[in-house]
């Protein structure tokens, strides 16, 4: 029954990974505690066990945006559903209490916050619920990146309850600590762990470390602006720059952050969503939920506070499972920015200094270990794999570590250089005075600290510009130089750098090779299938990507189905997709056919 269900409203033959074993858990009444990437289909593993229940699902979940795709979609495919948060009038909000009430949902999205409304409890009571499923579980744990106090309501939630309904609760990034959170806080019971894993195999990591950060953003969006991406920046006066500067170069895009008044936001999202504009500029208040499965490039434009925000936030590229790329831009100017951020984040009343201080401690150890994935010359993927307890292959041939041409070269003499000129300057200057001394710079601050008549000026002036710039960051990996906050940025020698000016030895940093950005050429079958998903997306004002994914249009291109039957063949294709919008699909294949 279960692959039924899957097939007629979702349109897939089959289930991938941990869904099929988190369903099979939930009928057996066990709890379930599903770990799977962002992308995986974890909104399968309730979506079609709601559908196998007599009773209804209570879904609760955090992203407001979510909930409006997730009920949008869920309508589209025949299966009634509603949402039940604060973007609705409190008619509205009467109004989806009263059906719900009468049993007219399968489904119910509600946000954390009104599980103790007095309506919403008195509507409990009239119902059966079979399942409560929890998405972005890790939101219980004060360990997480996106605590949310909220969350500590549901525990007594799922206890009110005179029948205990199965409980799922799905997330995907944790930690072992948020892991050990999640089942004692959510209090879950006879649970079954399911972790898939956290390799996004058709994502592509990259760091780059450009001079000019916002001159390689344009030639990056440039290259792919007929595609969708995200590009993120930690302020809102970078995504005002980023999106004007842009826009005046002739790219497409729009912008998304909390300055911004609730209708601009809303109007700017749906944009996006529908393709209407391909890129968005954004904070990270932007993508919490944001279902866009066609998203082929995500762009860091500064580096994030954490791993876990990192690889969510990037994590909205390919969630159709179609190749995409993640590239961060790394710039140690940018540290300054996230440390004050957390010097000067707003914590709960109820915390004492000595409890804010643990917090800042615990996030700065977080942002540390996101500076070391920017730093590393490893495989990416292995490290932030390693990061969430999962051990790897040392390399993945899918990152630009792995897959740049490189040497290795012995840097001995060159990292003696770098060090001696840190002592010499006394350790309290920052690194562009440092590389410019090494490199024999007649800068003015050069020559009016005297720097030009210490031992190691002009030390490496044989050596480029984006060498020593590559030799600083290297040194900062190896753990050799610190930047220290006193109060502005400065380099200070680690006691594994003194060490190394005692007893120096050979020291192999690895050279890149540069690699052109390569554009995507989508062949012509694929771009008319586009433009007719673009027109049914404006007749029935749904997203396109709720209509069929990239992966399904590409299928489709391939097979050219002529009738219902083989176009219900095609992933992604069910019962009620064909009946709404496969038709349109089917008369334009048989208007392509040759003639006999």
């Amino acid at each position: 029954m279960k692959y039924e269900i899957l097939k007629s409203y979702f349109g897939y033959p089959f289930f991938r990974e941990g869904q099929e074993e988190a369903i099979d858990a939930l009928l057996q009444k066990k709890d379930v505690l599903a770990i799977m990437p962002t992308g995986a289909g974890k909104s399968i593993c309730y979506q079609v066990p709601s559908l196998l229940f007599t009773g209804v699902t209570i879904v609760i979940s955090p992203l407001i945006s979510l909930m409006k795709d997730q009920v949008q979609a869920l309508n589209a495919s025949g299966i009634r559903a509603a949402y039940l948060n604060g973007t609705l009038t409190f008619p509205q909000y009467k109004k989806a209490i009263q059906l719900a009430g009468q049993g007219e949902y399968k489904i119910i999205y509600v946000a954390p916050e009104r599980l103790d409304h007095p309506l919403f409890l008195k509507m409990l009571s009239k119902i059966e619920v079979s399942l409560i499923a929890i998405d972005e579980a890790h939101c219980v744990s004060q360990w997480g990146q996106n605590f949310r106090p909220s969350y500590l309501l549901i525990k007594s939630f799922i206890e009110s309850f005179p029948k205990r309904p199965r409980i799922g609760a799905f997330t995907a990034t944790a930690t072992h600590k948020v892991e050990s959170d999640m089942i004692e806080l959510l209090g879950l019971k006879n649970v079954q762990t399911i972790n898939t894993g956290y390799d996004r195999k058709n994502l592509f990591f990259s760091i780059e470390r450009p001079k000019n950060k916002e001159q390689r953003l344009f030639e990056i969006v440039e290259a792919k602006k007929d595609s969708s991406g995200i590009i993120y920046c930690t302020t809102r006066k970078d995504v005002e720059t980023i999106c004007q500067s842009l826009n005046a170069k002739g790219i497409k895009v729009t912008r998304y952050h909390a300055g911004l008044s609730s209708e601009e936001r809303s109007g700017n999202q749906e944009a996006f969503l529908y393709d209407e504009i391909p890129w968005i500029v954004a904070t990270n208040a932007f993508g919490m939920g944001i279902d866009k499965s066609n998203v082929r490039t995500v762009i860091h434009y500064s580096i994030p506070a954490s791993l876990e925000n990192y690889y969510q936030e990037a994590g909205r590229a390919g969630r159709d499972g179609e190749e995409s790329e993640c590239i961060l831009f790394y710039s140690p100017k940018d540290e300054r920015t996230i440390l004050f951020l957390i010097d000067h984040q707003e914590y709960a009343e109820s915390l004492d200094d000595q409890e804010i201080q643990t917090r800042q401690e615990q996030e700065k150890a977080r942002f540390a270990k996101m500076k070391g994935y920017a730093l590393t010359s490893t495989c990416l993927r292995a490290y932030i794999l390693h990061y969430f307890g999962q051990q790897t292959l040392t390399s993945c041939d899918h990152c630009s570590n792995c897959t740049q041409e490189h040497e290795m070269l012995d840097v001995k003499e060159e990292t003696s250089s770098f060090l001696k000129a840190i002592l010499e300057t006394k350790e309290r200057y920052g690194s562009q005075l440092i590389m410019q001394m090494l490199k024999g710079s007649k800068a003015e601050k050069i020559v009016r600290y005297q720097f030009d008549r210490l031992p190691s000026y002009g030390a490496l002036k044989e050596k480029t510009q984006d060498f020593i710039r590559s030799l600083f960051y290297f040194l900062q990996e190896e753990g050799l130089i610190e930047i220290v906050e006193a109060p502005y940025p400065v380099l200070k020698l680690s006691n594994a750098g003194y060490h190394f000016l005692k007893e120096p030895d050979a020291l192999y940093m690895p050279i890149f090779k540069e690699e052109e950005v390569l554009q995507e050429k989508e062949d012509a079958l694929f771009l008319q299938l586009k433009a007719l998903r673009m027109r049914l997306s404006k007749k029935f004002r749904i997203p396109p990507y709720m209509i069929f994914p990239d992966r399904t249009l590409k299928e489709l291109a391939f097979k050219k189905p002529l009738n219902k039957e083989q176009m219900l063949k095609v992933n992604g294709v069910g019962e009620a997709k064909y009946k709404k919008f496969g038709r349109y699909f089917v008369q334009f294949f048989r208007s392509q056919a040759p003639k006999d």
